[in-house]
């Protein structure tokens, strides 16, 4: 879906968070803000939800611990039972770092998946970006035209806080 975007440029995070401060508290909703690297902080200022990759991650440990006690139950206990060096063919704690490596295995590439696809990140996705410099290091604070009241006073906001560049943009998710 492609959104008109009213954007503001800046070259330091901490008027970053000034300009975020001052249309927040004019009640302006953030698009989202385009910046080189984490700034500490600004997830209340974007409405951002608590992920549940850990759910996901969770699921796939456990995927993998029961596909590892399965798999090894059924090969040392039924399929190819061995006597090694008197002991029983079930052993559990024989079992215990095949089952470790098998639930990580799991977890780890389970929630790379999970995080391409829900992302929907492939291989030879173009990424779109607003200024080929975000990021290096400009910072971009992105408004969505479509739910603005007073335009005049988000380019106010932007002026006052330093912003170098301001201009409207069209941008598709």
């Amino acid at each position: 879906m492609k959104r008109n975007l009213l954007i503001g440029k800046y070259w330091d995070p901490d008027k970053v968070m000034a300009a975020l401060d001052k249309l927040t508290g004019q009640g302006v909703n953030i698009f989202d803000v385009f910046s080189p690297f984490p700034i500490h902080g600004i997830e209340p200022y974007l409405n951002a939800k608590r992920t549940r990759l850990t759910v996901a991650s969770f699921i796939y440990g456990v995927t993998g611990f029961l596909t590892a006690v399965t798999m090894m139950s059924l090969i040392y206990g039924v399929v190819w039972p061995m006597n090694i060096g008197g002991k029983p063919a079930l052993a559990f704690p024989s079992f215990v770092p095949i089952t470790f490596e098998m639930t990580v295995l799991f977890a780890a590439h389970g929630i790379v998946l999970t995080f391409f696809i829900v992302g929907n990140y492939w291989p030879g996705k173009r990424a779109q970006l607003l200024d080929i410099r975000q990021t290096d290091d400009v910072f971009i604070v992105a408004i969505d035209k479509a739910k603005i009241q007073d335009e005049s006073a988000i380019r106010a906001v932007f002026e006052e806080t330093g912003a170098y560049d301001i201009l409207e943009t069209e941008y598709e998710r």
